[in-house]
């Protein structure tokens, strides 16, 4: 009979095809077929006889590089019995030259790229015919799946969404960037399941990474592994944390994670330059849910992280108050990581949902860059001795941040602990539109609660009594937080108005006698991208003191992240009370990129779209370049090059002809010799052609 089988429909299948349909794997372009475990599909096959009587008909699946029963990767199962590996066929309706089969796997099965054979005994003979291969994915529809989640919703934003949304700045000016995931276009399925060939857990043991595919917290930790090229293990993305990307990409001007997964494939899988944690993060969310796991990316706003494992960020300052780079521990305005939606049959079912993957490379876990995944209602209760790396994921979002003064013959005084700097709006994209969510509450407890505080040090003290991490050092006592003396004293900055690059900057330092004694301040201001420093003596019993920092002298030292770190260094004379660090972060607002639709928009029909930037400086603007893109909207990128006068309002209008319908998302990007990578997004609904 194998002689006589003619073919098997298992490639070349439309997108449109029932199959791809019912599995929602229509939108991949991949050419054999793809479907999601734990679900029926069909096949047909097609003979040039009939089936004898006494000839038995068996399938077999094999995955990886040595396929055996015994490891889950390979199974053979008859018709109408289910077999202990979980795989079933059954015949359907059925003609004399042809004949259909429901086959289905486990809602556990390893996930990748399979070899479907055909076995047939007649009498004591055996023979087999290789039927093709076919690609098995995880399964958010299949409720026996562990990532399955209930909600249609969800799982169409979280598994079937192309388009998402970046929160970048900081928690008191958030701003919404556009990221393209990309993961049903062409190619991208097989560089995922490439990654997962060339990783370090496959390089060490073949047969029990192939196995362990059909676990989503396996392969999550692998991915966050591999999305990271700093173990030498061809990973996707170098990261850079300074200006000077010479010849390489700055990772401000990435639109979405199609290009640099083409780059890194087209470029031998070397790593490509550069990222940063909100590219980090975009990569890993469409690599998960090409593969099926639902996955959105989480902002953190004034997130730490605390090299030495101790819960806290030690910040130091010298007497004058300018920041000193000692130790490794470190904040940044924000940072960017995923979270995936599985059970945690390892943990127990209170631990399942969202967990957290970061695959930006920060600290080694058991000896490489990964991270988690991450229970968030582990580390809302401080559960940090939880697998994996939940003390790390726990301080980035509640450590509590010491300040130090560093005097001139070395010694450190501590003179403040912040015990609610840390995790500031907590951000994700909302399911079915483009507004923000917060969901710090998903992480803590409310700041400056009873419930917050206990568990911190609940937290402390399973961080003091387990060996969590290699890094493990000092783990504050459970009254640290308690052990700075109150201030009679305190300061506060405020904005005059609000920060704009190109304009002066004025701030009022409000300082506030909370005792009935005058107090003799001597208070000295610094401002650390140009090195302000002014010293002041104040009697108070309520002061405001006036500063201004003005674009000529920021103008030529300033960053592209557009921050001036500003502190004021307060020391109340002749008491023992020492001093006082009032420190506020001030992040210029640059221009706005105004973008309309002017015309409707429709499937191969041209549509005008306007761009409206102002330069709202007292000087000109050079080497302007606008560049207007969107996948599935256009073919190539549009580029418009110009000059702009001082204080000039620029309005520039393309024709667009969109080539397929749907949501679409289309990104702007504006840079200059004055502005670096200013970007804007619009999502457009594209209505299909009448004519089809």
């Amino acid at each position: 009979l194998v002689s006589t089988l003619i073919s098997a429909a298992l490639s070349d299948i439309p997108p449109a095809h029932p199959c791809k349909v019912a599995h929602h794997t229509d939108r991949h372009t991949y050419a054999d077929l793809i479907v999601r475990r734990g679900q029926v599909f069909m096949m047909t096959l097609w003979f040039n006889r009939t089936l004898q009587t006494g000839d038995n008909l068996a399938f077999v699946t094999e995955i990886g590089p040595a396929p055996s029963e015994t490891h889950h990767t390979k199974a053979i199962f008859n018709l109408s019995e289910a077999g202990a590996s979980g795989w079933t066929a059954v015949q359907g309706p059925s003609e004399s030259s042809y004949m259909n089969f429901s086959i289905s796997s486990p809602a556990n099965a390893v996930i990748g790229r399979y070899k479907l054979s055909l076995q047939i005994t007649s009498g004591n003979k055996v023979s087999s015919k290789f039927l093709g291969h076919f690609v098995l994915l995880f399964n958010p529809w299949c409720s026996g799946d562990d990532v399955h989640i209930a909600n249609e919703d969800a799982r169409q934003e979280y598994v079937l969404d192309e388009n998402g949304i970046i929160f970048i700045g900081n928690a008191n000016y958030i701003e919404a960037r556009g990221w393209y995931y990309g993961q049903f276009q062409d190619d991208i399925l097989n560089i995922c399941l490439t990654m997962l060939d060339l990783s370090l857990y496959r390089r060490q043991d073949p047969v029990t990474d192939m196995f362990r595919r059909g676990d989503p917290k396996y392969v999550g930790r692998v991915i966050s592994s591999m999305i990271n090229g700093n173990d030498n293990d061809n990973g996707v993305l170098e990261g850079s944390w300074n200006d000077n990307f010479a010849e390489h990409e700055n990772p401000s001007r990435w639109n979405g994670s199609v290009v640099i997964l083409r780059k890194w494939r087209q470029e031998n899988y070397k790593p490509v330059q550069y990222g940063q944690c909100w590219v980090f993060a975009g990569v890993m969310c469409t690599v998960m849910r090409c593969l099926g796991i639902p996955t959105r990316l989480i902002s953190n706003f004034n997130s730490a992280h605390d090299a030495d494992g101790n819960l806290s960020i030690d910040k130091y300052y010298d007497s004058a108050g300018k920041s000193l780079n000692i130790g490794r521990d470190s904040s940044w305005d924000y940072h960017v990581w995923n979270e995936a939606w599985f059970s945690r049959r390892d943990l127990g079912t209170p631990y399942s949902g969202w967990q957290v993957l970061d695959s930006t490379p920060q600290e080694q876990s058991k000896g490489i860059f990964q991270c988690g995944p991450a229970s968030v209602r582990a580390i809302k209760e401080g559960d940090v001795d939880l697998d994996y790396d939940t003390l790390f994921v726990f301080t980035e979002v509640n450590a509590d941040c010491n300040q130090w003064i560093v005097y001139k013959d070395g010694t450190r005084k501590k003179v403040y602990c912040d015990t609610e700097r840390i995790g500031k709006a907590i951000s994700t994209k909302a399911v079915g539109s483009n507004s923000r969510v917060d969901v710090t509450n998903n992480y803590k407890y409310p700041e400056g609660s009873h419930k917050e505080r206990e568990v911190y040090k609940k937290a402390c003290a399973k961080a003091r009594g387990s060996n969590l991490t290699e890094r493990l050092s000092e783990v504050p006592n459970e009254g640290s937080s308690e052990t700075v003396r109150k201030p009679e004293v305190s300061g506060v900055f405020k904005l005059v108005e609000p920060p704009v690059f190109g304009k002066d900057i004025n701030l009022i330092l409000i300082l506030t006698n909370l005792s009935s004694e005058y107090k003799p301040v001597k208070v000295n201001l610094s401002a650390s991208t140009i090195l302000l420093i002014l010293s002041k003596y104040v009697c108070i019993s309520e002061k405001q003191i006036q500063l201004k920092i003005s674009y000529a002298q920021y103008e030529k030292s300033l960053t592209d992240d557009k921050k001036i770190l500003v502190t004021a260094l307060c020391e109340v004379m002749h008491t023992l009370e020492g001093k006082m660090l009032v420190v506020k972060t001030i992040t210029l607002e640059t221009p706005t990129i105004f973008i309309k639709v002017l015309t409707p928009v429709v499937k191969t029909q041209p549509f005008a779209l306007q761009v409206v930037i102002a330069n709202h400086l007292y000087e000109p603007v050079a080497e302007c370049v606008l560049t207007v893109e969107g996948s599935r909207l256009l073919e190539e990128q549009l580029k418009q090059i110009f000059y702009m006068k001082p204080q000039e309002r620029t309005s520039i209008t393309f024709q667009i002809i969109p080539f397929k319908s749907g949501q679409r998302q289309l990104q702007v990007n504006f840079k200059s010799n004055k502005f670096r990578d200013l970007k804007g997004y619009k999502t457009l609904m594209v209505a299909p052609s009448s004519g089809f």
